[in-house]
């Protein structure tokens, strides 16, 4: 556990980090859209707020500066700078800047439905650590290799599956800006609670501006507590990360489209770059993102002024670039592709990493379409598992509201938000990843239902602000009910203030039951692995070699253990597993390591219980700590002869 003066110490950074990025995210928010008000303008103060902290760590960590003390003093000069050129105009009401307005007080009853079903989630990651495979393979394992070297620039490599060293790691930053203050993870387990109540807050003001704010953010919060994102809380998984940015950047372009009247007028320049900068964070966070991203900025450009596209598409463009281009212009610069999955472009060749992608056998559902049965095993019960027992209804929501979105009466920026839906789905039905497993038998299917879920959260906040929606249910002025805080504005800011001060007393109980816990009786992989893991967590300094997908168990309580998957790099960014003996004693000697755990993910029947890395390893200057199937974890005291290997 940390004590009471670290605890405050990492308490006061994220404040200051908090604090100084609203205040720039305020300030360029005014500058760029002053025409939004209320709810609106306090999402897209927001968006820009969480782009500084992303844009500070990415430039520093280009450098390998991604530390403390730098990023707040790199934020805190951005942000000063913003407020220095714009000021704050006169005094505006408490009601107007916290955007508690129209039906807010609906949202809220939907918040708190939505954080009671994720207390348990979050309950059982607090008594355990984050147990996900996705967020033990390679989410966590970013963000703390970020918090360790600094470093953003570099390709992390892990496990080489499906080539995730190149993935985009926006939601990363932020496991990695809460490690930095605390040196431990202790945010980690409460970030996807936050977003997905921005997702909700998002979904709200894709409605604001039609007054029916309650109707789209009680649609999408329907989408939002389907099971298959259900493994989302607590964890460090980013699909609810990036359909954030994809909801904000469509709630900020249809306000600045639409007056306090409700009428449609054109978008801003500075409105475009804003909603073009939260769809770059989207796609700077999860791949599916790519496409509808870009379908949202050549949209914004395409429904602008005649004479006015190419000021448009730049500032589209720009924002877009400064969101998520960091990512994929790492790629470029170290593959020379800023997507190594593909090696050719229709008939330009690009440079790719020459191996296979491993991980599960890839298959599309768009291959499944007309296999009747697939459908009737896999894919139809997957749909019930994934999406609930109402599945066609929510299925048929969404499409209903693409479909209306798209219609004649929709405002031209819905028209762009329903097509940003249909590139998302269609992303989905294309991607090698969305039917994986043997051919016939796509268990992956299930799981892959989260990358559908952005189609289905556009989808159905349109639904909520389609014209023959909103003329059937006689919207108006009416319904635009103002919630009025019951204090004047400084007792409403005293009771923030005694709220925050409960939370940073109850998170300094919480983070010691968890710190305990984290790891210390792990029961979610295979008995080695979960041995191994309970034996690294009072483990600290150490340089440990692994050959387990799920690492990141292994950093640490402190998360100061250098962990790192063997493997050899390969022209274009690529990374293999040594395939002898002699190269993986050459890998052990390069890396320095004191310990190794050779371990196979899963127990197989007919096979070896143990991989043959652990054999490799045997031998003099290699001491067994541990040893259960399918894990073998040795201790190094000099570096092992490799003449010895007979491969």
């Amino acid at each position: 556990m940390l004590d009471l003066g670290p605890y405050l110490l990492g308490v006061a950074q994220v404040l200051a980090l908090a604090g100084l990025a609203g205040l720039g995210g305020a300030a360029a928010r005014r500058r760029l859209v002053p025409e939004l008000s209320g709810a609106s303008a306090t999402l897209a103060a927001t968006v820009l707020a969480l782009s500084l902290l992303v844009f500070a760590a990415e430039v520093l960590g280009a450098f390998g500066l991604f530390e403390p003390l730098p990023h707040l003093l790199l934020v805190g000069a951005m942000a000063l700078a913003a407020h220095r050129r714009w000021p704050p105009p006169e005094r505006t009401s408490g009601r107007r800047l916290l955007g508690i307005d129209g039906l807010g007080i609906y949202a809220a009853f939907l918040a708190v439905l939505l954080l009671a079903g994720m207390a348990d989630d979050v309950h059982q990651r607090l008594d355990t650590g984050m147990t996900g495979f996705d967020s033990t393979w390679y989410h966590a394992p970013f963000a703390a290799g970020f918090f360790q070297s600094g470093d953003t620039w570099g390709l992390h490599h892990i496990a080489p599956q499906f080539l995730a060293w190149f993935y985009p790691a926006n939601g990363e930053i932020f496991h990695a800006i809460g490690m930095n203050a605390f040196g431990r993870d202790l945010v980690s387990p409460w970030l996807n609670v936050a977003w997905m109540l921005g997702c909700l807050f998002a979904a709200w003001c894709i409605g604001r501006p039609f007054r029916c704010g309650w109707l789209s953010a009680m649609l999408v919060f329907f989408v939002l507590i389907v099971p298959a994102l259900a493994d989302q809380a607590g964890e460090a998984r980013n699909d609810v990360v990036g359909l954030f940015f994809l909801l904000a950047s469509v709630a900020i372009a249809l306000a600045a489209a639409t007056d306090e009247a409700g009428r449609q007028r054109s978008l801003s320049i500075g409105a475009v770059a804003v909603a073009g900068l939260s769809a770059g964070l989207a796609a700077g966070t999860k791949l599916n993102l790519l496409m509808p991203a870009a379908v949202l900025v050549l949209g914004m450009a395409a429904i602008a002024p005649v004479g006015r596209k190419p000021r448009f598409m730049g500032a589209a463009l720009a924002g877009a670039l400064a969101g998520g281009g960091y990512w994929y212009l790492r790629n470029l610069a170290h593959t020379g592709n800023p997507l190594p999955w593909f090696d050719d472009l229709g008939p330009l060749s690009l440079p790719a990493p020459s191996q296979e992608l491993g991980g599960r056998e890839q298959h599309s559902v768009l291959g499944y379409l007309t296999d009747g049965s697939v459908w009737s095993d896999w894919l139809l019960p997957g749909l019930h598992h994934g999406l609930g027992g109402l599945w066609p209804l929510l299925l048929g929501l969404a499409a209903l509201g693409i479909g209306l979105g798209l219609g004649p009466r929709a405002a031209p920026m819905a028209r762009v938000a329903a097509l940003a839906a249909l590139a998302a789905a269609l992303a989905w039905l294309v991607a090698p990843t969305s039917a994986s497993g043997p051919a016939g038998a796509p268990h992956g299917f299930e799981s892959g239902l989260r990358y559908l879920v952005p189609a289905l959260a556009l989808g159905a906040a349109l639904l909520a602000v389609s014209p023959s929606l909103l003329a059937r249910l006689k919207v108006g002025p009416a319904w635009e009910r103002p919630w009025q805080p019951p204090l004047p504005r400084w007792g409403s800011a005293a009771v923030a203030c005694l709220l925050l001060a409960v939370a940073i007393a109850a998170g300094y109980l919480v983070q010691r039951e968890y710190l305990r816990d984290r790891y210390a009786h792990p029961s979610f992989t295979t008995p080695g692995l979960d041995a191994a893991f309970e034996w690294a967590t009072p483990i600290s300094g150490a340089r440990i070699a692994t050959t387990s997908t799920r690492q990141y168990p292994l950093f640490g309580t402190d998360l100061s253990n250098r962990v790192e998957f063997m493997g050899e790099e390969r022209p274009h960014g690529g990374f293999v597993p040594p395939a002898t003996c002699r190269a993986w004693r050459r890998l052990l000697a390069e890396g320095d390591y004191d310990y190794v755990v050779a371990s196979r993910d899963r127990i197989e029947p007919g096979k070896p219980p143990y991989p043959e890395t652990a054999r490799w390893t045997e031998g003099p200057g290699a001491t067994v700590v541990l040893r259960k199937p399918p894990t073998v974890v040795f201790r190094l005291s000099g570096q092992l002869d490799a003449s010895s290997c007979s491969s």
